[in-house]
């Protein structure tokens, strides 16, 4: 059974390592950006400091993080072998349910990210040259806008 909570600051390393092993995993060429410390790092501070933090855990082991604010998805990411069972669309409700209306960035090449989003409800409606990202790939910005 997968339970879904809010994560508290405890949980910050764990959700740090399945934000890394989830991006180094379906985005390969960008693996290894940052190192684990950096990853903890940013996940206890300023991401735990601006955003509500969920998690999906089955047997006291985090399978996947939702990081969310007012009008934007920060970060989601589910572990590979636990992505195809309703994780990511779970915790994605838990933001829709939050807010009106969502903004999110994923890479042009995410095309499974993509496909992901664009099967929930998520509207592309700008892409760049990956000149303003750290990644320096190209992206696509999504809105979701709650139907009433």
């Amino acid at each position: 059974m997968v339970v879904f909570r809010k994560l508290g600051h405890d949980d910050m390393p764990a959700a740090a390592g399945v934000h890394r092993t989830s991006f180094d995993t379906r985005l390969p060429w960008l693996a290894q950006l940052h190192t684990p410390e950096e990853d903890r790092g940013y996940w206890s501070g300023p991401l735990f400091a601006t955003c509500d933090i969920w998690g999906a855990e089955r047997d006291g082991a985090l399978l996947g993080i939702i990081a969310f604010r007012k009008d934007w998805i920060d970060q989601l990411y589910i572990l590979p072998n636990a992505q195809g069972q309703g994780i990511g669309s779970r915790l994605l409700d838990i933001a829709k349910g939050a807010h009106p209306q969502l903004f999110l960035w994923t890479f042009q090449r995410n095309t499974a990210a993509r496909r992901f989003y664009e099967t929930r409800g998520f509207v592309a409606i700008e892409e760049s040259d990956g000149s303003g990202n750290e990644e320096k790939e190209p992206d696509v910005l999504y809105r979701w806008v709650r139907e009433d």
